[in-house]
């Protein structure tokens, strides 16, 4: 018997509930991990709300850490006693809990559990955002909203590495701050400015190649006028809502543009395009380059408040639970 954060039925956080669940012993090609860390996500709360639809009732949570107890047979990815980061395996929430193996990297020295059950998710999404949907190169110029939240923080860093010039788009002067302070060069409050105006006077009306958007609804359309002809609209979250449908004639009007929707698993579905991401991850963390930064935490029962926090706009960067 181990304690977890489960759901019964969709809803807003009061229906997240601290209760006792049986972990069974690791079958054929599943490992059992004791859970250090688990990372919050704002699909966590689309799962939660009945957006994304999950089987009923659920514990919750998409990305993890700890440490390997057992494994069952056929397992080669782990071994016990290997530390263990995971991502798009639902069940996060809970002290001891069964992962797929292939699912699991191993975690390498100089990364934190913290860390690890912090970036496997958001740090596997700007690996796949930059170097896969669009390979970002030396001199390209890029649009990342939500520049101070958990992906954004780490897409202004590991861009700017890259050589490319970073515009953010922020709610707050103190987000601004905070996103000038891991490398996006251009931080625009959406809240007073005009970001398709100030993206235009950047780029000195050129527009730019890609837009990363993680919002959704609220900005989903003015972010089709930020590209320039032939450019890439790369849609990756909700967090205002979804986008409205839209009419394809638009995407001609507008300069023959691309959108797409991708996710992490389509990028991850098997254990070696796991670690591939996992591999280009480690290395910019470890060189310095990319710094993963907690800068909320919680206790694992308080879950429900963890996600008032992150829905009310209140957390920056990457939170954890500790467990």
């Amino acid at each position: 018997m181990t304690k977890a954060i489960r759901i019964h039925q969709t809803g807003g956080p009061d229906v997240l509930t601290w209760e006792d669940v049986d972990v069974p012993a690791p079958g054929a090609g599943q490992a059992l991990v004791r859970q250090t860390a688990a990372g919050l996500n704002f699909i966590d709360t689309y799962q939660r709300s009945g957006l994304y639809p999950i089987a009923l009732p659920a514990i919750m949570g998409n990305e993890g850490a700890g440490v390997v107890e057992a494994v069952g047979a056929g397992v080669t990815e782990v071994k016990p006693g290997d530390r263990v980061a995971y991502h798009s395996a639902p069940g996060a929430y809970a002290e001891q809990r069964i992962v797929p193996a292939w699912l699991l990297a191993k975690l390498p020295d100089g990364i934190s559990d913290q860390q690890g059950a912090s970036m496997m998710l958001k740090g596997g999404t700007a690996q796949y955002l930059l170097r896969q949907t669009y390979d970002v190169k030396k001199g390209d110029t890029i649009v990342i909203h939500a520049a101070a939240g958990g992906v954004g923080l780490i897409v202004c860093q590991w861009a700017k590495h890259l050589g490319a010039t970073v515009i953010g788009t922020v709610g707050s002067d103190e987000k601004a701050a905070l996103a000038k302070a891991h490398g996006c060069d251009h931080a625009i409050v959406y809240s007073r400015e005009d970001f398709v105006a100030r993206v235009k006077e950047i780029t000195n009306g050129k527009g730019v190649p890609v837009v990363y958007d993680s919002v959704g609804k609220d900005t989903f359309m003015k972010s089709l006028d930020c590209l320039q002809p032939r450019g890439l609209m790369v849609t990756f979250g909700n967090a205002s809502g979804p986008p409205d449908p839209l009419n394809l004639l638009i995407l001609s009007q507008k300069g023959s543009l691309y959108v797409t929707r991708p996710t992490l698993g389509s990028y991850t579905p098997d254990h070696a395009g796991v670690m591939a991401v996992a591999n280009d991850l480690f290395a910019v963390v470890k060189s310095g380059a990319v710094k993963i930064e907690t800068n909320q935490t919680y206790a694992l029962k308080d879950a429900a408040q963890a996600h008032r926090d992150l829905e009310a706009r209140k957390t920056t960067g990457s939170t954890v639970f500790t467990i």
